[in-house]
């Protein structure tokens, strides 16, 4: 059985997911590695507060955290343990409706006429 606290783990992924800027910071951390809100922000059509702002968001929901001070920079990383919880609710979910499913198809075999059967 799932914690609740994986289930608020899965539901603050998927709003942190509903950005494309989000999801495109994402794609661009896993895609080059860690990388300052500078970087980020050199690579993407956005500001460097809009980084920062999203990042921050990022953070709250686990999926990114910043890695050990170089120097003045702070790089920031993928975090993949809360998309595994995601996974993991989503995977639960559609099990969940895959039995229901083949309960529903059970129940309408068993409706239907068979052959020889008098209507």
């Amino acid at each position: 059985m799932r914690s609740p606290d994986s289930g608020r783990q899965a539901v603050a992924v998927f709003a942190a997911l509903t950005d494309p800027t989000r999801r495109a910071l994402l794609d661009e951390l896993a895609r080059a590695g860690p990388a300052t809100v500078t970087e980020l922000a050199s690579r993407l059509p956005v500001s460097r507060q809009a980084v920062a702002k999203h990042l921050g968001q990022l953070a709250e929901a686990g999926l990114i955290s910043s890695t050990a001070p170089i120097g003045r920079r702070h790089p920031y990383r993928l975090e993949p343990a809360p998309i595994r919880t995601a996974q993991v609710w989503l995977a639960a979910l559609a099990h969940r409706w895959d039995d229901r499913l083949a309960a529903l198809e059970h129940a309408l075999d068993a409706t239907e006429p068979r052959e020889g059967d008098t209507p």
